[in-house]
């Protein structure tokens, strides 16, 4: 029975309810050690009738061993592996070391794990318990916490309980206290005295173990009421000593047991035998309650206990158990038994030994195999603190950085660079430090600064490799673009030019990027433009196609940027590049939106801010919430816009990502366009700076310009914009130009060779807004009719995209001809009714893809899939699968 926990126990209540009907949930339970984390995990399990429940537990020795963690929870259900689709099945498989090594794929193993739990629910739910799962290690608590924000409606609970150091970022936590003194009297035995009751209470502070635990270790004197002042001791450590005095107390076969069971940690009943624990000491360990022996396995009640057996031995003995352990390990047949044993080699060396550090090093590269690069870092790290030689040790130095970054741990990867030492002569490894360096300066400083780096440690790389300095160089210069610093992209080009030319097409996109910076615009977009043909992208991989995507809009190649993404989202999904998935969203999604598909944006921007929320990269976050902003000004949600922006601006400005802020600011110029207010507009557009992305905006600014009453205003960003479009040579860039020449000079040809060359493109947006300000130089003319034509065309347009600010202002200005304008109509659009997240499901299931595959695409379980099909459904008024080809074509061209 559980005292004082009546509100906690209520909420894991209702999420095994909700679970029953369908909706998942998820809830971290914090707090310090005994305060009862784990107590309502029991009572979760009590209460999970008619459930099927998962139980896994964090062993701190077991945090170097790539998804242990993940293993031990989820070995009651393998058998339901072959069930997953094959890509996801493979990357399990190979991650828990059950199968062949798979390519490095987190993202695949988070997908899987989802997949896999929605499996195991069924029909019914299902409960995972994950107890200290501060002690998890990186690739399982990765995987769990990937599953974890994406459940939806498997019927899945998931509980973690963890102390300080468990990184949930967005999930519901419930933060446990002390007990009130009620509850906690009700723990203390009958017989104390009053003065002693209320001494314990108030020392315990609450804590439920503690009461449980300091009586037994009290004195006669002391339970008799001779208590001592107030000790200085935290409760934890309070606890830890009564669990040293019954440790002590024991006989000597049942303490060398506990101190083999507590260096071990795996549990394994066979090992701790084979290491010296005799099942004598292990069955005295269990009659005093500090441990549990279950079958072939042995657990202990508490991990302060099993924190005490270990700490209460001397260093001697402890050494000596390790190299116990390891040579156990040495007959075992487990998967993981030769990274354990090599652990604890490694916890029994206390000096440099080049052959434990090697074995470090094999345990990197199984970890490698199965995407644990937390668990590389780690072995790598070690490995270097047991090298003698300061090149090796740099050389580990840099592997253990290489993989920390891999894994998203930032902090820790520029840390492990920085002890590196100068006398590194491998220039890849110096490129890899040089990379470390600056991406940790990226994410937790500025791009400036990060760009910098690379620049001042170029004279390194260089005289050794020019296809590393070249590297460096293009990313050099893709800092400076985030920073909009022209300088910076100079410095980079020049030394960028001064290298041998290697046949990169990225080399020619880096070079354009900095003309334009430097306000360049012809000689940038020539040297762009070259870089992004078909021919120029041939085999490029992942981080090249991200970089030529990249210049497609200024190149005003909207429809090819969102082929290149969408190519590079496929590619990241598929190999697990969750990283660079992030940015391919971004540009995926800023190119859907500038092709008028907003819903679809909005799906691809929402799933790009997601993954960089999880990885806690708060740029990207920054980049990504601006574009949403942008998207959501063009749809004219108003208030979320106004939000989106201000948060955006506000977290780039303090990371100086100039380029984030700028579109933030283009986004509420678009919106104050919108809303009829061009001064408010001209304000936000004309503190863009005028190279970079002010290319793309010009057009709303010489509008902004005209509309607000200063048409001298529009006169440099038209100038930019003509040069733009001379050298884009696209029909959407002309006719937007053109656009912006008839509204500066007031000359209807311009207009009307607009609106032809808009024909030739596929940018209903820019068409339509090309169309509005045609109508209202025709209705100012006087000549209704032709004005009419014109306003028609781009309400039904801005109505069938929900440009809605868009949309009133052409219905206001058909009204003003005269005319009655239909009521705000997505008619040709049957899908408009559905969320974005129901309307990606749905065209994509009129594709025949199955549930399983829709789930792969868009990172759901295949339950959650059939939800959103099940809600999707009588809203189109359809009871098929085979009624949804007609209807989502004819909606195919829409957002």
């Amino acid at each position: 029975m559980l005292h004082g926990r009546a509100g906690e126990q209520a909420d894991i209540e209702r999420l095994l309810a909700e679970a029953r009907t369908g909706r998942s949930g998820v809830l971290v339970i914090r707090g310090p050690a005994g305060i009862g984390k784990s107590a309502l995990l029991d009572h979760a399990a009590e209460r999970a009738e008619g459930m099927r429940v998962l139980r896994g537990v964090g062993v701190q020795s077991e945090a170097t061993l790539p998804f242990a963690a993940l293993h031990l929870l989820l070995r009651a259900g393998l058998d339901r592996i072959p069930a997953l689709p094959d890509a996801q099945a493979a990357a399990l498989r190979g991650a828990l070391g059950l199968g062949d090594p798979a390519p490095e794929n987190r993202f695949l193993v988070g997908l899987a794990t989802l997949s896999l739990l929605a499996d195991l629910a069924g029909d019914g739910a299902l409960l995972c318990l994950v107890d200290d799962a501060q002690w998890f290690d990186q690739a399982s608590a990765d995987a769990l916490l990937f599953a974890a924000r994406r459940l939806e409606a498997e019927g899945v609970v998931m509980i973690f309980a963890a102390r300080a150091g468990f990184p949930a970022t967005g999930l519901p936590e419930l933060r446990l206290g002390g007990l009130d003194a009620v509850a906690a009297a009700a723990l203390l035995p009958p017989d104390l005295p009053p003065q002693v009751r209320e001494r314990l209470i108030e020392e315990s502070g609450g804590n439920p173990l503690a009461l449980v635990e300091l009586p037994a270790a009290l004195t006669a004197e002391q339970r008799a009421g001779r208590l001592p002042p107030v000790g200085a001791m935290p409760v934890v450590d309070r606890v830890q000593e009564a669990f040293h005095a019954r440790i002590a107390a024991l006989a000597e076969p049942a303490r060398t047991a506990l101190l083999i069971a507590a260096a071990d940690g795996s549990g394994e009943l066979a090992t701790l035998v084979g290491a010296g624990a005799s099942l004598h000491g292990l069955e005295e360990a269990e009659r005093s309650r500090l441990i549990e022996i279950r079958g072939a396995t042995v657990g202990f009640r508490h991990p302060l206990i099993r924190a005490a057996a270990y700490q209460s031995a001397p260093v001697t003995r402890r050494l000596a158990v390790h190299r116990a352990l390891a040579d156990a390990l040495t007959r075992s047949a487990a998967v993981d038994a030769a990274d354990r044993r090599t652990w604890h080699l490694a916890a029994a060396t206390l000096g440099p030994d080049e052959d434990v550090a090697r074995e470090l090093e094999g345990a990197a590269e199984r970890a490698r195999t199965r995407g644990g690069h937390a668990a590389i870092a780690t072995a790598y790290e070690r490995a270097a603190e047991l090298t003698a030689d300061p090149v090796r040790r740099s050389e580990r130095l840099a592997a253990a950085a290489l993989a920390a970054s891999d894994a998203g741990l930032t902090g820790r990867a520029a840390a492990l660079a920085d002890q590196a030492t100068p006398e590194v002569d491998d220039p890849d490894m110096i490129a890899a430090l040089v990379q470390v360096r600056a991406h940790r300066e990226f994410e937790l400083g500025t791009p400036l600064a990060a760009g910098r780096i690379i620049l001042d440690n170029l004279p390194r790389v260089a005289p050794r490799s020019t296809e590393r300095a070249t590297w460096l160089l293009v990313e050099a210069i893709r800092c400076a673009w985030f920073a909009g610093d022209a300088r910076l992209a100079e410095e980079a080009a020049e030394s960028l030019r001064a290298l041998p030319e290697i046949g990169s097409p990225l080399v020619g996109a880096a070079l354009g990027l900095s003309r334009l910076l430097g306000g360049d615009v012809g000689g940038g977009i020539t040297l762009m433009g070259e870089a992004v043909d078909a021919h120029a992208r041939a085999g490029l991989g992942v981080p090249g196609l991200t970089f030529t995507a990249a210049v497609c809009l200024p190149l005003s190649r909207a429809a090819l940027c969102e082929e290149i993404t969408g190519r590079v989202v496929a590619d990241c999904q598929k190999n697990g590049m969750i990283g660079w998935l992030a940015f391919a969203l971004n540009d995926h999604g800023l190119a859907q939106g500038w092709l008028g598909r907003y819903g679809e944006a909005m799906t691809s921007l929402n799933a790009g801010l997601r993954l960089a929320t999880d990885l806690g990269h708060q740029p990207r976050v920054s980049h990504l919430t601006c574009s949403l902003a942008w998207v959501l000004a063009h749809q004219g949600n108003v208030e979320e816009c106004r939000t989106k922006a201000e948060e955006g601006i506000a977290g780039a400005g303090e990371r100086g990502l100039v380029l984030a802020a700028d579109i933030g600011r283009w986004a509420l110029g678009v919106l104050e366009l919108g809303l009829g207010r061009p001064a408010a507009a001209l304000r936000q557009l004309a503190a863009i700076p005028s190279a970079g992305i002010a290319l793309l905006s010009a057009a709303d600014q010489v509008e902004a310009a005209v509309r607000s009453g200063a048409p001298e205003r529009a006169k440099e960003p038209l100038a930019r914009l003509l040069a733009w479009a001379r050298h884009a040579r696209q029909p959407s860039s002309d006719a937007i130009a053109l656009r912006c020449r008839a509204l500066v000079e007031e000359n209807e040809a311009h207009f009307a060779h607009a609106v032809q060359l808009h024909q030739q493109d596929v940018q209903p947006y820019q068409q339509a807004r090309t169309q509005l300000a045609y109508g209202e130089w025709l209705r100012r003319a006087r000549r209704r009719a032709d004005a009419r034509t014109q306003l028609r065309d781009a309400l039904d347009t801005f109505d069938r995209l929900g440009a809605r600010l868009w949309a009133e202002r052409a219905r206001a200005e058909l009204r003003a001809t005269g005319d009655v304008p239909a009521a705000p109509r997505k008619a040709d659009d049957p899908l408009s009714v559905l969320t974005p997240q129901e309307r990606h499901v749905v065209r994509l299931a009129a594709t025949g893809a199955s549930n399983r595959d829709i789930a792969a695409r868009l990172f759901l379980s295949p339950r959650t899939v059939g939800y959103h099909l099940y809600k999707a459904f009588p809203k189109l008024g359809i009871t098929s699968r085979a009624q949804l080809a007609a209807i989502a074509g004819s909606s195919s061209a829409l957002g």
